[in-house]
């Protein structure tokens, strides 16, 4: 589906659907706790991909509109099929669960998720009763039961990894330690991992270099809302920036998200007219970051952000070709953007299959001089659905100009 987006200032009320990162979380834990209920779930096809891979495992998930209801504890078959589709939150969440159940579990994926590295699992899980079929892609197989010790784990690569043996190092017998070979990049968001744990009765004991996680622990029934999504929200935050005047509600003002960020970095352009931001620790923010930076005054810089060339599209390619197309002035480098300001006029962009550029597209369509034409915007659906519908409830001018 391509659309076309006419210049127009943004003006109303949004409410921020649920955090995804939350709503993974509090459905994984709440599978493994049973007779919970978790409202304010905003259904994407990454969150759909996360219900189905613990109703495969044995979970009773019911699904209302913005909820779920589970009926009562997991009860892990011997063998299960889940597809990950494009969600890279739901494999590497979900294996090392699968493995602390015991369940013989073969994965599948779609996108560019069969490209997505899981080595440090197959590396640490390997040492720890897990065997791996695994041959560069998907589909592959893990079998076996995992067993508690010392895992140690790269902070470099993706927190996901982390997140996922934080789920699983409790329901084993025995002390498990997650030691840090390097800085731990993404740090939000384990914190948000730690913080939905402690609602559902799991403790995680921080150590000079990393975890410590007690053994045979259990996951206690509870019933709550997933927060809104800053992630999500720093679209419209940087629409105000470009001279919108949006509210945004279902937000928590004490919410631990990394990207809670946004609101600091716009207030720093603001104030400097540019900004130069290390995003090792809020990756989702660079595609908007680049949008808000392409209308300051000065050059911004955004770093260590390496790990964007490998998420759903090359981010760092598809930002920069994003600005450029909408003729702004955007340089690549080894680790981030180099962004010099300049009006965008308006053009032609290639979502490349990722959310997060639809929607920055959109938002930069507020501050052209000319139309923005976005192709295969469908993409939005991975994550916000209603994205245009919420777009277009404030103002926004969108138009469908081709289905293909």
């Amino acid at each position: 589906m391509d659309i076309k987006i006419t210049p127009e200032k943004l003006k109303g009320f949004v409410n921020i659907p649920a955090s995804k990162s939350v709503a993974h979380r509090m459905l994984i834990c709440a599978a493994l706790a049973g007779d919970s209920e978790i409202g304010g779930i905003n259904y994407s096809k990454d969150i759909e991909a996360t219900v189905k891979a613990m109703s495969a495992l044995g979970a009773w998930i019911y699904t209302k509109e913005n909820s779920a209801d589970v009926a009562e504890k997991i009860s892990p078959p011997e063998k299960a099929v889940i597809d990950c589709n494009e969600s890279g939150s739901t494999l590497r969440f979900i294996i090392p669960v699968a493995a602390a159940l015991g369940v013989e579990t073969e994965f599948h994926g779609s996108g560019r998720l069969p490209q997505r590295p899981i080595d440090i699992y197959i590396r640490e899980l390997g040492k720890h009763g897990i065997t791996f079929n695994y041959n560069n892609t998907m589909p592959f197989t893990i079998s076996g039961q995992l067993t508690s010790g010392v895992y140690e784990i790269e902070g470099n690569v993706s927190s996901q990894f982390i997140t996922g043996l934080l789920f699983a190092l409790p329901l084993l017998d025995g002390e498990s330690e997650i030691v840090l070979t390097s800085h731990l990049e993404s740090r939000p968001y384990v914190d948000i991992t730690i913080d939905v744990l402690k609602k559902f009765g799991i403790t995680v004991d921080e150590t000079e270099n990393g975890f410590y996680i007690k053994g045979s622990q259990i996951y206690k029934p509870y019933n709550g809302d997933v927060e809104g999504d800053y992630s999500q929200a720093a679209f419209f935050y940087v629409a105000n920036a470009l001279g919108s005047s949006v509210n945004l509600g279902n937000l928590n003002p004490d919410s631990v998200q990394g990207d809670k960020k946004i609101l600091d970095i716009i207030n720093v352009i603001q104030s400097d007219g540019c900004f130069n931001v290390d995003c090792s620790d809020i990756p989702d923010l660079v595609p908007v970051l680049a949008v808000l930076a392409a209308s300051g005054k000065k050059e911004s810089v955004i770093y260590n952000a390496e790990r964007l060339k490998i998420k759903e599209s090359n981010r760092l390619e598809t930002t920069a070709a994003l600005i450029n197309n909408l003729g702004g002035n955007v340089e690549i480098t080894a680790d981030g953007l180099i962004i010099h300001p300049c009006g965008l006029y308006g053009g032609t962009v290639d979502s490349y299959g990722d959310h997060r550029i639809v929607m920055a597209a959109a938002v930069a369509a507020v501050g052209t001089s000319g139309d923005v034409i976005i192709k295969n915007a469908e993409a939005v659906t991975k994550s916000y659905p209603d994205f245009f519908e919420d777009y277009k409830k404030v103002g926004g001018i969108v138009n469908v100009i081709s289905m293909e």
